[in-house]
């Protein structure tokens, strides 16, 4: 008797619990029906009650109406996505939990009524339907783990071409590394072959070297470690998130020299990034005045200037500009501390430094000069400006007058051709990046865009925009690559632009002509009162965007009740697609501004013509918040300028409520995730991919990176993860990745994709890395692991050099 009282005390715990999950499924799922979504979570939160219900009354009945929930929930979820394994296990997790318990003997002994009854018949009898029932539905699931449904496998034919690569690509001995793209082509190509997929696995650490520069007190929430370094001679170059250049020695990674411009960090300010130095060696016929810096390291800076620096010792360069120095706030129309600096590398060709710059996201509509500039190399003399909104006059502009404000910026790393006389620049947009009625036609010609100018004048060539009327964040942010191409039998100089919508569009260089096929398409209208949006945009026949449009049978989540949660926040979005314009509503956009390819860019083997990539699959929600009488967004105080001519109100840092002073809607934005913060589509998140540039077929497409360092619980499995940063290629046919979400880098036969070799880092790997032979002749393969403070990765120091024994 006593052993039934327990028995009774735990069935009523389970019926109590049993209804409170059913009470929620009913509640909520009447509220996703209510928008039109599934009927299955108020279908089961009926069935949870049913079955609590008769829990408490003690009725095995209970057990026989738990097994139809089991059956319905299985039975729903092969009908929405078949036998995909992650999707099929939060659909049914719960559910067969909660059946296994049910079937334990504290609950079922409690439901005969008799104590007299022979037990064992009459509990075996019971529980029968339900255990039959989740039988059938763990072999369902057997089935599906079994099944792979999300890989496309294939192997690129031309990885197989073994022809030697050219001596001194892209002007860069063969074991040098002398631009963030490796040389300007932006290839991340290197020509090293002694680490290859039958020995990668040997690879070692050989040294470590720590900055010492870790997140400070003040600095903002995206403080990153996104650093690739240079290596050239028996140095390597590198900077940290704070502006601190730091030379190495290439064997050892014993620090040789250390330069702190000791920046000012703004409270204004949005990033704290420095994606690389530059480096520039004088050609032999023309040596800088008074042989000063022979070779010189170019270093900008989070308070907007341009430093030269001796790459031999540190020491500024003391004929360039100010004793070293360019002040980059120059012309700019409104000094604004944090507003603008440049977070990623010049272009340096043999007479310039040429920069652009980085402009606040999403703060007003008076903002920085997304200005382009040309400068001597030696001196510091202004050369020559390209102002987005005055592109016709590129002489340097006069004394006490300025550039337009708010036009749009190149933040990201450009591409250069020397013998074209072209520089590339991936173009950004005129902030605020959501609203577009305000933008002037040179802002709608150049955002979203490639230019092509004139390295000697900075005249425009030609540009080619990849997104019209851009209200998406959809600017260019991966570094244009360069490559010769064979076009119908004849040889042509080939630009890729990789984007965040997934499209790549390849274009001849020379003209700004596509390549590949990239016609205008159709896309959904309807933007806010007083905006607008393109009727068409254009839709590359190369591309790694999201197949397909997300539906309700998309979102995912850890348990039911996330996805739940997910659901009903898909149901009340706008979503008409890819280009669904920003609402009041608020509007789901995918893929969203994280980008399926962002600055990381892609890596490109100008021999074997392929291109590895790492393309990521991220929904975002973005919500326009009108402005009250006062000009203050609904539900926010109102705004003061402070004396810097920022605001007192939280400032943009593209997730989150952002202001846009002067713009008639605030936006809220952001990812769209699941209660555990985990994303609402299901998973995949993230692949690597392999493209063969002779046919422009996408060939492979695996899921890539384990869940270990973003899940509640660090289980290491193979979902698939973001990442943020690029992978490079080496001429050994192997290529390798640091920046999924997850800290390991790896290495991956480019031929097929398959994975070789990975080592687990001490941080977040959110960088690109690269390769070099050191002194003593080793290829040598180096990477970052400092963490990205947006993304929540682990943050750190390390620079780490990996080599075969």
């Amino acid at each position: 008797m006593r052993y039934l009282s327990g028995s009774r005390v735990v069935l009523w715990i389970t019926a109590i619990v049993v209804a409170v999950i059913g009470a929620g499924l009913a509640f909520f799922g009447g509220r996703l029906v209510a928008l039109g979504g599934s009927w299955y979570y108020l279908a089961a939160g009926i069935g949870f009650l049913v079955t609590a219900a008769l829990l408490m009354l003690r009725r095995r009945e209970a057990l026989w109406v738990y097994a139809l929930v089991v059956l319905g929930t299985l039975a729903w979820a092969y009908a929405e996505i078949g036998l995909a394994w992650w999707p099929l296990a939060a659909r049914g997790d719960v559910v067969f939990l909660v059946g296994l318990w049910l079937l334990v003997p504290w609950v079922r002994n409690a439901l005969v009524h008799s104590p007299d009854a022979p037990r064992p018949r009459a509990l075996g009898m019971a529980g029968l339907p339900l255990a039959v029932a989740l039988v059938a539905a763990g072999a369902v699931g057997i089935v599906a783990m079994s099944r792979d449904l999300t890989d496309r496998f294939g192997t690129l034919a031309s990885a197989a071409n073994a022809a030697a690569p050219p001596a001194n690509h892209g002007g860069v001995p063969d074991g040098e590394w002398h631009a963030y793209g490796r040389s300007d082509y932006g290839d991340r190509y290197s020509p090293l072959a002694e680490i290859t997929p039958q020995n990668v696995a040997n690879l070692k650490v050989a040294w470590t070297y720590n900055t010492g520069d870790l997140p400070r007190s003040g600095d903002p929430k995206e403080t990153t470690f996104e650093l690739t370094p240079l290596a050239v001679g028996n140095k390597v170059f590198i900077c940290t998130p704070h502006s601190i250049a730091v030379a190495l020695d290439a064997e050892t990674g014993k620090e040789v020299w250390r330069y702190d411009p000791k920046i000012q960090v703004s409270p204004d300010l949005q990033h704290m990034t420095c994606r690389g130095v530059s480096y520039h060696a004088a050609p032999a016929d023309a040596p800088p005045p008074n042989g000063e810096c022979p070779s010189r390291i170019l270093l900008p800076t989070a308070d907007a200037r341009l430093i030269a620096l001796d790459a031999e010792t540190g020491k500024p360069c003391a004929g360039f500009g100010d004793n070293g120095t360019v002040n980059l706030w120059t012309g700019m129309p409104q000094y604004q501390p944090g507003f603008y600096y440049s977070t990623s590398p010049p272009v340096t060709t043999r007479n310039l430094v040429i920069i652009a710059g980085n402009v606040s996201d999403n703060v007003s509509t008076h903002e920085p000069s997304g200005v382009i500039r040309g400068y001597d190399i030696n001196t510091g003399r202004l050369v020559w400006n390209f102002d987005p909104a005055n592109p016709d006059d590129t002489t340097p502009i006069g004394e006490g007058k300025t550039y337009a404000h708010n036009s749009p910026n190149s933040w990201s790393i450009s591409a250069a051709d020397e013998q074209l006389g072209l520089i590339y620049l991936p173009m950004g947009n005129a902030t605020p990046d959501q609203w577009g009625a305000d933008r002037r036609p040179t802002d709608e010609r150049f955002s979203s865009a490639i230019l092509a100018l004139e390295i000697a004048t900075g005249r425009l060539r030609w540009v080619y925009q990849t997104v019209h009327h851009d209200l998406w964040d959809m600017d260019i942010g991966a570094q244009p690559s360069l490559v010769d191409l064979s076009v119908q039998g004849r040889p042509v100089p080939a630009l890729i632009a990789p984007t965040k919508r997934g499209d790549l569009f390849v274009l001849d260089r020379r003209t700004g002509e596509p390549i590949v096929p990239a016609p205008e398409k159709p896309v959904p209208q309807g933007a806010v009162t007083g905006d607008r949006t393109a009727p068409t945009q254009p839709f590359s026949a190369l591309t790694l965007a999201p197949e397909g449009r997300l539906t309700g049978a998309d979102m995912w989540g850890a348990t039911m009740f996330d996805q739940l949660a997910c659901r009903l926040e898909f149901r009340s979005l706008r979503y008409d697609g890819i280009f669904t314009p920003p609402s009041l509503q608020g509007s789901l956009i995918y893929p969203g501004n994280f980008g399926v390819i962002d600055w990381g860019g892609i890596a490109v083997d100008p021999v074997r013509k392929i291109a590895f990539a790492n393309p990521s699959y991220f929904a975002f929600y973005s919500r326009l918040i009108p402005r009250g009488p006062g000009g203050n967004a609904e539900g926010q105080p109102e705004s003061h300028q402070s004396p810097s001519g920022g605001s007192d109100m939280k400032k943009a840092d593209e997730s989150g409520a952002n202001p846009n002073h002067g713009a008639p809607y605030a936006v809220d934005m952001g990812p769209l995730v699941s209660p555990l913060g985990l994303p609402c589509q299901a998973p995949p998140w993230g692949y690597i991919a392999g493209i063969d540039l002779q046919t422009m077929k996408v060939v492979y497409k695996i899921k890539n990176g384990t869940v270990r360092d973003v899940a509640p619980v660090p289980l290491p499995f193979r979902m698939g993860v973001p990442s943020l940063g690029g992978p490079i290629v080496t001429a050994g046919g192997v290529a390798f990745l640091t920046s999924t979400l997850d800290y390991y880098v790896r290495a991956y036969d480019v031929a097929n994709g398959k994975v070789l070799w990975q080592d687990r880092l001490p941080a977040g790997g959110q960088a690109t890395p690269m390769s070099y032979r050191s002194p003593s002749g080793k290829q040598t393969l180096l990477v970052m692991a400092g963490g990205h403070g947006s993304l929540g990765t682990k943050q750190g120091d390390a620079i780490i050099a990996y080599r075969l024994p």
